[in-house]
């Protein structure tokens, strides 16, 4: 059940504007209080892991090759230093997606994960989702309610109120 909620995070992500089942909001679900409190750490987790293999997927990227597969230039690389290079290069990446997705259990919410939100927190040290309380509870057995979502996405500017101004202050 935890696999699943937080894949669902991920999946919410993607493009989904033919599919019967679109989110409502990208970036957001709604579960209960202690679901979300435990989904959470599986999720930040997963964002840190595919943050850390970014620079290792920067340097694979460096080492491959554009190439067709089987042509005269890919076979070349194939056989020379360039392959080796990139092997060395990429296991690291290999390893972070395959336990990713041992913690999500989608094949789906793994290549988000790594192509869309993880780039997105490259700057921010940690906390990359909160959870909102609803006001709510749920219908059926008043369970409260909870929304997980990341940050960033509609973070809300905090602006301050000028003084107001009532024209004649000093006239008196």
């Amino acid at each position: 059940m935890f696999k699943n909620l937080a894949a669902a995070i991920f999946l919410t992500e993607r493009d989904a504007e033919l599919d019967d089942n679109e989110p409502k909001v990208k970036g957001r679900i709604v579960t209960t209080l202690p679901k979300a409190k435990e989904i959470r750490p599986i999720v930040e987790r997963c964002i840190t892991l595919a943050k850390r293999s970014m620079p290792a997927a920067a340097k694979a990227k460096e080492f491959g090759t554009d190439a067709p597969r089987n042509s005269e230039t890919w076979i070349k690389w194939r056989k020379g230093d360039g392959w080796k290079n990139w092997v060395a290069a990429i296991a690291p990446v290999v390893a972070a997606r395959r336990k990713a997705l041992r913690m999500l259990g989608s094949k789906q919410a793994v290549r988000i994960l790594f192509a869309d939100v993880a780039p997105r927190f490259v700057d921010r040290a940690g906390g990359y989702t909160r959870i909102l309380k609803l006001s709510r509870p749920r219908v059926g057995d008043a369970g409260a309610r909870a929304i997980l979502e990341f940050v960033g996405v509609r973070d809300r500017a905090v602006t301050r109120s000028e003084r107001p101004s009532f024209g004649d202050e000093g006239a008196e």
